[in-house]
């Protein structure tokens, strides 16, 4: 029986002053201490909070810069893309221009014919 009152009395000397939930409310402690103590924990809280928010708003940046790099990037190739594919409309505009007609006729004409002797010759 001794043994087990001293094993409560080695627990009460460990534990003492921890609740469930934090630290119990002894008489050596003002309400004052105890509203300080609080605060404390709910400023580091805070901090920790707003440290996660610095660095989640630093990779939304990150990421909002390589999308504009990106987009100028399309936007560059589609400029290029343009003056190619206007140079190929122009060429599309001469071959079709009703003047060249008779040339395109003939031109058109010689392929085919050659086409018909290579598979004859192939075959």
């Amino acid at each position: 029986m001794n043994a087990r009152r001293e094993l409560r009395n080695n627990r009460v000397a460990l534990f003492d002053g921890i609740e469930e939930g934090g630290v119990r409310a002894s008489p050596s402690y003002t309400s004052h201490e105890i509203e300080e103590h609080d605060n404390e924990a709910a400023l580091e809280g805070l901090q920790d909070r707003v440290l996660l928010l610095k660095r989640l708003t630093g990779d939304i940046n990150e990421e909002v810069e390589s999308h504009n790099r990106m987009l100028d990037r399309m936007g560059n190739d589609m400029d290029s893309s343009r003056g190619v594919l206007s140079g190929t409309m122009d060429r599309f505009k001469t071959v079709f221009d009703p003047k060249s007609r008779p040339k395109m006729f003939s031109l058109v004409a010689l392929f085919v014919t050659i086409f018909f002797i290579v598979y004859y010759l192939t075959r």
